[in-house]
């Protein structure tokens, strides 16, 4: 049997662009042969997106899609496993048809979004699958969301790892931008206080109590300083309660209503936001392709 060397493996994923152990193997069961392991491997990559589904895709991209008239929008999230793949022009490419595809077809889900068919007729899960073989990693469209004012919406990307939407109505398109990057820099969980979940409420001044209890004051004193509180919670999770960015002397709803805007609604997403990443010893990975 030849001799399979980490240098032929580099080489082989150099030219596929599939994972390690995946040219190791293709090079052992065609004794070495570079050429013949890339046909088989081309032969084998169909079945590429199955094999791959399980590993952890937390980094990727967020992607916007505005339409001409302003008022139709779309964010999305694609995943992948490495920053590195983040920033290949055919995965940008995939994200960017992903976010049109949900603003013109308006899926119900994921799923739906899968069957949308692009304009080279293939569906997007057609063109995931094709990445996918190319660049030897798991791909997926995480989440979306589809904005459709009679206002108009504000868009902001920060590089490419946080997204904003802003559905709006008044102002100019410089408040838009301004509450857009407030959001992204910020990042409130709701609009107003009276979005706030009761039951975050609750919580929370269950917490301030048992804190403020602590201090030996009086219940009066006691319950004054949980107010206190709930409402410095409610200004720092809050659009309208937060000091704007760029002016900290005002809150986002006195510049808002000094503009003549008002904001209905917004979206942001951050890339790998709540995805457990895991530990990848890539020492041992080279070592184990090395081994025959």
């Amino acid at each position: 049997m030849a001799e399979i060397t980490a240098k032929m493996v580099a080489e082989l994923r150099e030219i596929t662009g599939m994972g390690m152990m995946e040219c190791k193997k293709a090079l052992v069961e065609t004794a070495g042969d570079i050429q013949k392991a890339e046909e088989l491997l081309r032969i084998k990559s169909g079945a590429k997106a199955s094999k791959v589904a399980g590993r952890t895709a937390a980094e990727g991209a967020v992607a916007q899609f505005l339409s001409a008239n302003g008022q139709v929008a779309a964010l999305a999230e694609i995943n992948c496993e490495t920053d590195f793949v983040a920033k290949d022009d055919g995965f940008v490419s995939f994200t960017k048809l992903v976010a049109q595809a949900v603003a013109e077809a308006n899926p119900a889900d994921v799923e739906a979004l899968s069957a949308v068919k692009t304009a080279s007729g293939e569906t997007i899960e057609e063109v995931r699958k094709a990445l996918i073989a190319k660049v030897g990693e798991n791909i997926g469209v995480r989440r979306f969301v589809r904005f459709d004012t009679t206002g108009k919406i504000a868009s902001y990307l920060h590089g490419s790892k946080i997204g904003v939407l802003v559905d709006l109505t008044g102002g100019d398109d410089q408040t838009g931008k301004d509450v857009a990057m407030h959001i992204a820099a910020s990042k409130p969980v709701c609009v107003s206080k009276e979005q706030v979940s009761q039951d975050l409420l609750a919580k929370e001044r269950e917490i301030y109590t048992a804190q403020a209890a602590e201090s030996g004051k009086p219940a009066n004193i006691v319950e004054k300083m949980v107010e206190g509180r709930i409402q410095k919670y409610l200004a720092e999770i809050t659009l309208l309660g937060q000091p704007f960015v760029k002016n900290p002397d005002v809150t986002v709803e006195k510049m808002l209503a000094d503009a003549g805007a008002k904001v209905a609604r917004f979206q942001m997403f951050v890339v790998g936001e709540g995805i457990e990443k895991k530990v990848v010893d890539f020492a041992a990975e080279v070592a184990a392709a090395a081994k025959v």
